[in-house]
């Protein structure tokens, strides 16, 4: 048993199979499923050192992406809600006063653990401008999976 999952392991680890883990592991993360992506890129990282920087680029990838799906979730839900009701839907909370004030800006955040994600689908149900929530959707997320990787490096 502990053979297999041995073997299991390091196959996933191979740099092949591991960064299409990463990016699945990444992309699901990214929605508002509980889970976790940085210790799927230190793993791959921790075994091929070498495959620092694609590792990055593809979780990065997998997670905006993931986000994308998240501002469609909430554009998609306004969408749905103001077909439902006839009526458009109140914005006036300070939450979303303050998110709107911010706008795309502050899809930056979304890298942040459990705001993060809820932060892009709110984006798309306040109609932020698509692009501009993408790039700092990335920005955040890249930045975030550099600093965990090398941060975990360095301890371990």
């Amino acid at each position: 048993m502990v053979a297999g999952v041995t073997s299991l392991l390091q196959w996933f680890a191979l740099p092949q199979v591991g960064l299409s883990a990463v990016f699945v592991v990444a992309f699901v993360s990214a929605t508002l499923l509980p889970l976790g992506s940085e210790p799927a890129v230190f793993a791959l990282v921790k075994l091929n050192p070498e495959m620092f920087w694609p590792a990055v680029l593809i979780a990065t990838l997998g997670n905006t992406l993931g986000g994308i799906v998240t501002w469609w979730v909430g554009w998609l839900a306004r969408r749905g809600t103001e077909t439902v009701t006839h009526h458009p839907v109140n914005t006036n909370t300070w939450a979303l006063r303050w998110l709107q004030r911010f706008g795309a800006k502050a899809c930056l955040l979304s890298w942040l653990p459990i705001v993060g994600d809820p932060l892009c689908a709110v984006a798309g149900w306040l109609r932020l401008p698509f692009w501009p929530c993408v790039a700092w959707m990335a920005a955040g997320k890249c930045a975030r999976y550099i600093t965990m990787t090398v941060f975990m490096l360095w301890m371990v």
